[in-house]
């Protein structure tokens, strides 16, 4: 992000105080690279393609850079074969709060796969546990160090396995015990939704919650299909709604399909990740990612890093992306991290609370800053606060 500084944009420093709200994020993609390199060392694991923190946080990103979801997908290996241990399930989880709430994060839903930390004897079960011990080992932590965060965990079933029902059902085993809400992720060409239809359907008539890895590398029909035959609270990404927002005939502004009317009718929140996106060719550039016509649109738009060790991202970076693209103000930051929060898997009562309480005071404070700067009379008259119908 360019370092200047105009009294409508929030600066770098501010961004990183605002309050934030991340809903889209994996355990097994934000790893510390020395965490990874440690671990590795503790487990006997050989297969790191280097052994320097730099040049290891480097490889990922270049890997992740390659414009293909398979290949993207493929880094993961590294980081789930040093997760595979009690103790260093505990030290990722933690790890993760702790430099979420140092990037002024407040609330957050991270998801990871149970299924994928079993080599090392761990049961389901374990790996629930472990992972949120670590999680309130992190929160405790940031609240020692000044920082405040509440962290909630997605369980994932991979949509090309055969798990999906059985992880549906840990998830609700511990819905009161740190488990937030239920997902599913991994390559979308040829694995559908639908398949996990069992799992969904149990979810529902559990009053359980859960999002689905959507519209991301896949089309209409992946979106249409998980809100139409899956019932999803959520999109992962859902990126792709675009493709049903249509110039007007007359060309002076746009038309919604279908299923785009449906989705921003009923609120659905999309969980978009404008660098992943890239990544994955989902979106060309920051300038192109379709957040912007979205927001514009006022679809339910959230912010999100999806990965943060694979594109080398913190939620403060994709929000500076998006003040340098499309100009945005604390106001739309706030609206966008709002959204986050009314979308949020916990009751009602608890998230009108962190609205409130939280996250409206975090902002009208940094929006007041500039009366206490020199030349605050020059300053122009604040716009307005953002509109809440997110």
């Amino acid at each position: 992000m360019t370092n200047h500084h105009t009294p409508d944009l929030p600066s770098v420093e501010q961004i990183r105080r605002a309050p934030k709200v991340l809903l889209h994020d994996h355990l097994d993609g934000g790893l510390r690279p020395g965490t990874i390199i440690e671990l590795a060392r503790q487990n006997g694991y050989t297969g790191l393609p280097e052994t320097d923190p730099d040049k290891l946080g480097a490889w990922f990103r270049a890997a992740a850079d390659s414009g293909s979801l398979e290949r993207y997908l493929e880094t993961f290996a590294h980081t789930c074969a040093v997760m595979q241990t009690r103790d260093a399930l505990v030290r990722v989880a933690a790890e993760c709060a702790e430099d979420l709430a140092a990037d002024g994060v407040v609330y957050a839903e991270i998801r990871y796969a149970p299924e994928q930390h079993l080599e090392g004897g761990l049961s389901l079960e374990q790996v629930v546990q472990a992972v949120n011990e670590g999680f309130r080992a992190g929160e405790r932590r940031a609240r020692e160090d000044g920082n405040r965060i509440r962290v909630g965990a997605l369980l994932t079933a991979m949509r090309h396995a055969a798990r999906s029902q059985e992880i549906a059902e840990l998830a609700n085993q511990y819905r009161d015990l740190g488990v937030v809400g239920f997902d599913i992720a991994g390559a979308e060409a040829g694995h559908p939704p639908a398949r996990h239809l069992d799992a969904f359907e149990y979810l529902k008539r559990e009053n359980n919650h859960f999002t689905i890895h959507a519209g991301e590398a896949f089309g209409l029909p992946s979106i249409w299909q998980a809100l139409q035959w899956c019932g999803a609270d959520r999109l992962g990404h859902g990126v792709r709604i675009i493709d049903d927002v249509h110039a007007d005939e007359g060309g002076a502004g746009v038309k919604l399909g279908r299923l785009a009317a449906y989705v921003r009718d009923k609120r659905v929140p999309l969980e978009m990740c404008p660098t992943s996106n890239l990544q994955t060719g989902a979106a060309a550039s920051y300038k192109d990612h379709p957040i912007g016509v979205l927001r514009r649109l006022h679809f339910r738009v959230t912010v999100n890093t999806d990965n943060r060790l694979m594109s080398g991202t913190s939620m403060s970076r994709e929000f500076e992306h998006l003040v340098d693209a499309f100009g945005y103000t604390l106001d739309d930051m706030q609206w966008f991290t709002v959204n986050a929060m009314k979308s949020a898997f916990i009751p009602f009562d608890e998230r009108l609370a962190m609205i409130n309480e939280v996250i409206k005071p975090g902002y009208a404070e940094l929006k007041a800053e500039w009366l206490f700067t020199p030349g605050a009379a020059v300053h122009p008259v604040a716009s307005g606060s953002p509109s809440d119908a997110g």
